[in-house]
Parts: C-alpha cells; sequence; structure tokens
C-alpha cells in the first residue's frame, strides 16, 4: 500500500500499525469466471450474494414490524394496566395474534443466515469469528432467550397471570426485540467501521471490546434503524385502523389506532430525518465513496450540488441526464455553502460500489420518508380540524401507505450493504475474499432456488393469515367458559383404597 493510497482510506484504518496486515484478496475470486472454470451466472462469489440477498431482503421486514410492534403492545399492556379499561387490553389481543404470526416467520425466516456464514462465506467466518461470534452469541443470551421466555406469558396468559405479570412480560418481550437490534446493528457496524481490533496471520482479534460495540456508525445506524422500524409499525396501525373504521369493525378501537400512530408518526418521522442527516455526516467521515455513491458524484467538487435525478454510469464515470441544484449537496453534506465532497475518481476502480443501486436505493428511501411526513402532517391537520375521520380519501392514503415502510427499509438497507462494496469489513477484507473456497455454483444455485420456493410459499401464507386476523376485526370479550355436560367427574379423584 502506498503513502497515497493509505491516506485516501477512511479515518479508522489510518490507525493500523506497520506490523498489521490483512491477507489479500484472491484475485482468482473476483474474476467474472469462478475458479474451477464454471460460467459467470453460476460464479459462487455472485450466486452467494444473491442467496444472502434474497434471505435478508426477506427477513429484515419481520424486525422492521415486531421490534416496533413489540413496543406498541407494552405501551397498549401498560395503559390497561395503570387505566383498568379493557378497550387497551383488546387491542393489545389484537395486535399480539399478528405478532405471534410474525414474530414466528422471523424465527422461521432468520434461522437460516448464520448456516450461510459456515456454508457460503467461510472464509469470512474464519477471519472475523473472534470479533463477531461473542456479539452474536450475545445477542442469543440477552435478546433471543429474553423473547422466548416471556413470549408464552404474552401470548397464552391473558387469563392465567396478573395484569402487572403479563405487563411485565409485554416489556421484556419489547426489550428483548430492542436488544436483540443492538447487536445485530453493532455487530453490522463493526463490518462497516470497524474498531478496537488487531490483525494476526489475517485474522482479527479483539483488543478493545467497547470499541468494538460502539464503533463509530453503531449509534448512528442503531438510532436510524430503530426508529425507522417504529415508523414502519406505525404506518401499519395507521392503515389497519383506517381499513377497520372503512368496514365498520371495532369502530372505537380503530380510532384509538389510528389517534395513537398519528402521535408516534407526527414526532418521528421529522426526527428520522435528522437523524438520517447525522448518519450522513458520519457515512462521509468514514465511508466516504459509500457516500460519493450516493450522491452520484464521480469528480470531487467544491461547492457540491445536489443531484436529485440523474442516471449513473460507472463506465463513462459520469451521471447522465443529471437534475441538479447548486451548493445544496454542499449544505446537506457538509453543513457549509461551500463545502467539498469527494468523488470516486479518487479512489481505484476496483474499491468503487456499484453506483446505480445506491444511488437510487437512497433516493427511494427519500422519496418515501418524503410522502410519510406529508401523511403524518396532513392526518394531524385533519385532526385539529375535526375532520379526521370524516374524509375518507385520507383513509384510503393512509391505507396505501401502510407498506411503504418496508419498502424504505429494503432501499435503505441497499444502501447501506451495497455500498459498503467491495468489501464485508470495510477497507480492510474484501467480498471476492471472503466466500468459501471449495464452494461450486452448483450447489449455491441449489440452496437458493430451495430458499426461494421455500420463502414464497411461506411469507404469502404468512400474510394472508395476518389479514385474516384483521378482517375478523378486534374481538370483544371473550364469553366465559361453560362446563360440557357429561365430561365432568361425579366425584373427585381418588387414590387406592386402603
Amino acid at each position: 500500500m502506498t503513502v497515497r493510497q493509505r491516506s485516501r482510506l477512511p479515518k479508522p484504518f489510518l490507525q493500523l500499525s506497520p506490523s498489521v496486515h490483512v491477507r489479500p484478496p484472491d484475485p482468482s475470486l473476483a474474476q467474472p469466471r469462478s475458479a474451477r472454470g464454471q460460467p459467470v451466472h453460476l460464479d459462487p462469489l455472485f450466486l452467494s450474494r444473491l442467496q444472502w440477498s434474497w434471505v435478508i431482503a426477506w427477513h429484515i421486514m419481520l424486525p422492521a414490524f415486531t421490534v416496533g410492534l413489540a413496543s406498541y403492545i407494552a405501551v397498549l399492556e401498560g395503559l390497561h394496566f395503570f387505566t383498568r379499561e379493557e378497550i387497551w387490553f383488546r387491542i393489545s389481543g389484537f395486535w399480539t395474534r399478528i405478532f405471534a404470526v410474525s414474530f414466528g416467520m422471523g424465527v422461521v425466516s432468520g434461522i437460516v443466515m448464520p448456516f450461510q456464514f459456515g456454508t457460503n462465506w467461510s472464509r469470512f467466518s474464519d477471519a472475523t469469528a473472534n470479533v463477531l461470534s461473542p456479539m452474536l452469541g450475545y445477542e442469543d443470551l440477552t435478546a433471543f432467550f429474553l423473547e422466548a421466555s416471556f413470549l408464552g406469558v404474552l401470548l397464552f396468559g391473558r387469563k392465567l397471570v396478573p395484569r402487572w405479570a403479563h405487563f411485565f412480560a409485554a416489556l421484556m418481550v419489547a426489550g428483548g426485540t430492542l436488544m436483540s437490534s443492538f447487536w445485530i446493528l453493532s455487530t453490522n457496524s463493526w463490518m462497516q467501521t470497524p474498531a478496537g481490533y488487531k490483525v494476526v496471520d489475517g485474522r482479527f482479534f479483539p483488543v478493545d471490546w467497547l470499541a468494538i460495540i460502539f464503533n463509530p456508525s453503531f449509534p448512528y445506524r442503531l438510532a436510524h434503524t430503530v426508529t425507522a422500524f417504529y415508523i414502519t409499525t406505525g404506518f401499519v396501525v395507521l392503515g389497519v385502523g383506517f381499513y377497520l373504521l372503512r368496514r365498520d369493525k371495532s369502530p372505537e378501537e380503530a380510532r384509538r389506532m389510528v389517534r395513537m400512530a398519528l402521535d408516534l408518526l407526527i414526532v418521528l418521522v421529522p426526527l428520522q430525518m435528522l437523524l438520517g442527516d447525522a448518519h450522513g455526516l458520519n457515512t462521509r467521515e468514514y465511508q466516504p465513496t459509500k457516500l460519493a455513491a450516493i450522491e452520484g458524484v464521480y469528480d470531487t467538487e467544491k461547492p457540491d450540488a445536489l443531484s436529485l435525478f440523474g442516471i449513473p454510469d460507472d463506465a463513462a464515470a459520469r451521471l447522465d441526464d443529471a437534475v441538479r441544484i447548486p451548493h445544496l449537496g454542499s449544505l446537506i453534506l457538509t453543513h457549509t455553502w461551500n463545502g467539498e465532497v469527494r468523488g470516486l475518481k479518487e479512489w481505484p476502480r476496483t474499491d468503487w460500489p456499484p453506483v446505480w443501486p445506491v444511488f437510487f436505493g437512497f433516493r427511494v428511501m427519500v422519496g418515501i420518508g418524503l410522502l410519510m411526513l406529508a401523511t403524518a402532517i396532513t392526518g394531524w391537520v385533519l385532526r385539529l380540524r375535526h375532520r379526521l375521520f370524516e374524509a375518507g380519501w385520507y383513509g384510503r392514503l393512509c391505507q396505501f401507505t401502510l407498506p411503504l415502510g418496508f419498502v424504505a427499509v429494503i432501499a435503505g438497507w441497499v444502501t447501506t450493504e451495497v455500498g459498503r462494496q467491495p468489501w464485508t469489513v470495510f477497507g480492510l477484507m474484501r467480498t471476492a475474499n471472503s466466500v468459501s473456497p471449495s464452494l461450486t455454483g452448483g450447489d449455491v444455485l441449489a440452496s437458493l432456488l430451495l430458499y426461494m420456493a421455500v420463502y414464497l410459499i411461506m411469507f404469502p401464507t404468512g400474510i394472508l393469515f395476518m389479514a385474516g386476523i384483521v378482517r375478523g376485526g378486534v374481538p370483544g370479550e371473550p364469553e366465559p367458559q361453560q362446563p360440557i355436560e357429561g365430561l365432568q367427574p361425579k366425584t373427585p379423584v381418588t387414590g387406592p383404597a386402603e
């Protein structure tokens, strides 16, 4: 590595001592043909990346819903506990049934990913195991076991345990989902902005666990992602509430859902934009190639114009048909009027992320965020004018926006993860050097087709089941169970005669 190249690496990597080294990428794994001479469409590296993308794109939609929904259920249980109003208990029961289905789907869809570390990414697992394995283990110990322990009480203890115990179980399940988010996002953030490690013989070893866990991008990613999960859940609750109102099912419960959702969204959607801005400044400092791809900047610009739209052309290293606003890029990305944004040409082409998915993924996410903000503000204007439930068009709009949070989460994931390429550990370990060496394209293709078939059956089935729960509305108070005639013993059970 030349001095010039070293100066272009993000800030954390400047702190490496001269004795630290990383195994160089295997050039053969980055070629269009695999190491076994298979056609490009059976390249195990490409297919492994495609398989991972398929699995996580489906899976991430479930924590995007269950993390926020668990907290929402805990709030409902708290309102029931403190106010003694049964309506909160009924709403909680309605959403708990939906949570149970989505939580089960999340477990099934997520359990596949750890196996892929061993089957598809064994060299990555070997190099990073000393750092990442303990954090994933902490996630199991502090989050998964907590959720599993109290989920049964939440689901089946509604009439069997005291109110305080049921409320406590809801808090523990919500806390478990947040702890899971904490450890998973810390792990991912370390791959984005590694810190607190040393590299010996091509393997990462922990030096400072606090630096590893609270790595430079983690606080921003945690706040931005969890807020996105809460917003996604808020729009689901909002859409379901208006759906029930339009069909005159559980009207009082539906009105409370809508009001609570709007209370949350009018705060969190603007807050999310501030968090996104802070996350962007962090990305500019530690992952400048990702920021350049997000903005479609190939040549360093000072001041930088904001590109609202354009067609990235990596081959020609330019943004075609660009619609740009002068100085606005500098103002947003550097918080100065004449700030500089570094272009991709300052790095070797081998270090460029694919610009097209990053550029458009970011714009999809931002566009949906603006639509969400407009929806929340409109709802509050109607509410202040006492027309919230009379404006039928707004109810239909909220039903339309119900799935948009999931689209925004996936678009944000594409921006983050594709923008990290060509690295699995940013700046240190290439994706081409992370795939299992003995893997064949045929093996990956077979498992990919199996995953596609299973997920295309499981997810539509789960969604249809949850839709059936929604169509049934919020159930009222159950009738007390009466003993069935003829099934009860006439005398108590007695022991053997003495």
